[in-house]
Order: structure tokens, then C-alpha cells, then sequence
């Protein structure tokens, strides 16, 4: 395009325009995407009786209408933008001087500025801030579906949901309709899916073939998120890598510790890719230059088996409580440094449902049936309390009718399983 097309044709540098064509987009209907998932929102509504939502989460707005904005921005400083969905229209309330960005979406009808009630915008006149929001909404919502409207609420600030209540007596929580809508994927949606996690894979090999000792963690983590963002992915959602005795127990961030000789590396993605949609896959390498040890060894073949067997018992039918019957029994070394699921769902986010251990079912776990189009994230840590190192691997894969599809293709470390 030459500098002269590039000022004809303004539309083509919409956010929108630009998704739609971008290389991870091929061969995607993403206008069906868009549709598909504001009509299972709608769907949920109406099986609840809920005849409008507000909705603040950043996630939650993307799934329902396809815009985004400032996710993280928007979920720490909420509510600077959200959305009303009732069974005919969508009003995505949009933050200041942000109005264009959902210029084209076939899923927004109107666009309003929104009216920031919380402290940071409006300091101690918050409270008249959000009498002001509730009134106007409640003023949308009655002249939209009725004076007895049923909404669904998620993520306000406490002043603006109790102003709230103060004109709709029938506030219900937003949560389950929205959980329940983006459990199930369209194969159109499953397209998305996998594109995201090509992206994440190239950026997990880079970060693997990167791996020398002497560098730090840190070092090693941003290979990642610079190969994720080159490729139009959104942002990684956590740190988790670390080596070596930070391995075990899990969940320690990436730091400034340096990767020592032939220490266990471990990694879960948590990319937010291509699209919004969640790639989430965990894998554990070795630094070398020597061989891995026999401990090192069998706590990967361990941690493999686990994720091998609870990929294999999947099918669509299952209840939540029977998986957990069914799952892997984690040997009693291994069993106080569990992760804290056993698997869960997956979309834009981690997301419903999560399946819990055998041993926690009693205390934690829910049931509910596994449906075709769930993807879901099967996990293992694996690491003795006490012991030195552990190891994290994880596989994304998709409930069908026929039983289940590896999604993640990232290869596991031959010298670890061998």
C-alpha cells in the first residue's frame, strides 16, 4: 500500500479491519465468531430468565462482542468499561475518547461514553458518581425490557451495585450464564483456538532453544512475551517459570535467579494468544550440557503419566464427579505439592469448569457433565514436599463426540522421558 492509498483508505487501519485480515485470521470467519458468541450469551439469559446484563470484565466483553480495549487496564480500573446486553440490543458503554474503536461490529448497536464510578475519577463525590451510573442504567434497562427486569451484575465496585439495587430489586450474579456460554466452542471458534496456540508454540521454542545456563529467569520469560506480541498475540498472564529448586513447590514467578548447569526449567504459558483465546500448555526442559539425572527423570515420566492418563479417560458424558473417580491416584510422595486442580476449562481464559483431585472432590468439587466443545486443560506438578526439584507439564485438548483432540502439539523432552 503506498502512502497515497494509505490516507484514501482510513477504514482499513480499524481495529477490526485489521484482525480481520491479519495472517492468524486466514481461513477464520470471525464475523461468525463474533455471532456465535453473543447468541450463547443470550441463550444462557434466557434459560435464566435474566433479561439484561451488565458486564465489566474486560474477557467477558471480548467474548460477547469481539471489542477489546485496554483489557488489563480495564480489569484493574473497573468500571471504565462495560457492556448492557439485553435479548435485541448491546450498548458498550466505552471509556473516554474510545468510541471508534468498535466502529464495524456487527455485535455492538449503539456506543455510549461510559461514566466512571469509582474513587480514582471521582475522588469524594464517588457516591453521588454512582447514583448518577445507576440511575442512567437503570433508565436504559426499564425503557429496554420493563420496569420488572431481571439483571445480571458481575465486577462493580460495591457503592455502584448497591445504588443499583436501590432502583432493580432483582439483581442477579452475571457469572454463571457467561461461564456456561463460553464453556461450549464452535468449530469456527476451535479455529481461533488452535491459531493461538501455533503462536504460542513458535514462542515456546524460541524460549526453549534459547535455555543457556548463566542467564536468569527473567532473561529467559521475555523470549516468550516478545515472540507472543510479535505475532499478534495479547499478553502472558502470568510469570510462571522458574529452575531449578524454585521448581518445587509451584507457582513462584520468574525472578533474577540465574539458571544453573543442568537444572530443571519449568514453564506454564498462560498466553492470552492470537484472537484473546487462551494457549495453555505447561512443559518442563533441561539445562544441560549433561544428561539429565535418574530424579529428574522420574519425576517427568511421573508427571507424563499422570497427564497421559487423564487426557485418555476424557469423553463427552462424563460427569465432573466420575473424572475425579477415574483420574490418575497421585503416588503419597507427590501428593502434598499437587496442583491445585486436576484439569480445567479453558477459552479465553482459564475458565469452567474445574475438576478437582480425587482427594479434594469431598471439600471443593461441583458436578456437571462434559459436553462436546469444551476444551480443557489437563495438569500435573509433580514434586516431593521438601524435594529439591519438580516438574510442570500440562496438555490443552477438545471434548468431541468421539472422545478427545490433543490441541497442544508442543513435543515433550525425550531425554527426561527416556
Amino acid at each position: 500500500m503506498t502512502e497515497l492509498d494509505w490516507h484514501a483508505d482510513r477504514t482499513d487501519l480499524s481495529n477490526l479491519v485489521l484482525l480481520d485480515r491479519a495472517p492468524e485470521s486466514e481461513g477464520i470467519d470471525l464475523k461468525a465468531v463474533r455471532l456465535y458468541r453473543l447468541q450463547r450469551v443470550r441463550e444462557e439469559m434466557e434459560k435464566r430468565a435474566i433479561d439484561a446484563l451488565i458486564l465489566s470484565c474486560p474477557v467477558n466483553i471480548r467474548y460477547t462482542t469481539g471489542t477489546r480495549n485496554m483489557q488489563v487496564f480495564s480489569a484493574r480500573n473497573s468500571p471504565t468499561r462495560y457492556l448492557l446486553v439485553t435479548p435485541d440490543r448491546t450498548i458498550l458503554y466505552e471509556f473516554a475518547g474510545c468510541h471508534h474503536l468498535a466502529e464495524g461490529y456487527e455485535t455492538i448497536n449503539e456506543v455510549r461514553p461510559a461514566l466512571t464510578a469509582s474513587f480514582a475519577a471521582a475522588g469524594d463525590g464517588v457516591a453521588s458518581r454512582e447514583r448518577t451510573w445507576a440511575t442512567e442504567m437503570w433508565d436504559t434497562i426499564r425503557h429496554a425490557v420493563g420496569q420488572d427486569a431481571v439483571v445480571g451484575m458481575e465486577r462493580m465496585n460495591a457503592g455502584a451495585s448497591i445504588a443499583m439495587a436501590e432502583f432493580c430489586p432483582r439483581i442477579v450474579d452475571a457469572q454463571e450464564p457467561v461461564e456456561i456460554a463460553r464453556s461450549v466452542k464452535s468449530d469456527e471458534e476451535m479455529k481461533c483456538v488452535r491459531a493461538s496456540l501455533r503462536a504460542t508454540e513458535v514462542a515456546v521454542g524460541r524460549l526453549r532453544d534459547a535455555i543457556r545456563p548463566g542467564m536468569t529467569e527473567n532473561e529467559l520469560w521475555s523470549v516468550l512475551h516478545q515472540s507472543v506480541i510479535a505475532q499478534n498475540g495479547d499478553y502472558c498472564e502470568t510469570r510462571l517459570i522458574s529452575s531449578g529448586e524454585r521448581t518445587n513447590p509451584w507457582f513462584r514467578e520468574a525472578a533474577n535467579k540465574v539458571i544453573l548447569e543442568n537444572e530443571l526449567i519449568a514453564l506454564d504459558t498462560d498466553v492470552v494468544g492470537c484472537h484473546g483465546y487462551y494457549s495453555d500448555f505447561s512443559r518442563t526442559f533441561h539445562a544441560g550440557p549433561d544428561l539429565p539425572t535418574e530424579t529428574q527423570r522420574t519425576l517427568y515420566k511421573t508427571a507424563h503419566e499422570q497427564v497421559q492418563h487423564n487426557v485418555g479417560i476424557l469423553h463427552a458424558g462424563m460427569t465432573f464427579r466420575e473424572y475425579a473417580e477415574k483420574a490418575w491416584e497421585i503416588p503419597p510422595k507427590y501428593l502434598a505439592n499437587r496442583y491445585f486442580v486436576s484439569s480445567h476449562g479453558v477459552g479465553m481464559t482459564g475458565e469452567y469448569p474445574y475438576l478437582y483431585h480425587h482427594e479434594d472432590f469431598p471439600s471443593a468439587g461441583y458436578d456437571g457433565v462434559l459436553m462436546p466443545g469444551m476444551t480443557i486443560c489437563v495438569e500435573s506438578f509433580t514434586g516431593e514436599e521438601g524435594g529439591q526439584e519438580g516438574v510442570k507439564l500440562e496438555e490443552q485438548v477438545l471434548i468431541t463426540e468421539e472422545g478427545t483432540e490433543v490441541l497442544s502439539q508442543f513435543p515433550f523432552e525425550e531425554a527426561l522421558l527416556n
